[in-house]
């Protein structure tokens, strides 16, 4: 966060990588633990989603913070 506590650019990056990898992990937990198929097959599909999103997310981090 800046002087005045508000949240910048990257600080907006960071924490939505952030909470995205820990979806990632929550979401291949589950589909690792819940003996329903269908339903495992849609966190292991929500998990594959979010894993995409984190490394946009990376990515446009990294890019910011080399800037």
């Amino acid at each position: 966060m800046d002087s005045n506590n508000i949240i910048n650019t990257r600080d907006c990056l960071q924490r939505a990588w952030t909470n995205t990898m820990e979806l990632v992990r929550d979401f291949e937990m589950y589909s690792k633990k819940i003996d329903n198929k269908e339903v495992a097959d849609v966190f292991k599909k929500y998990a594959e989603e979010q894993g995409n999103q984190a490394n946009q997310l990376r990515e446009l981090f990294n890019n910011y913070d080399n800037r």
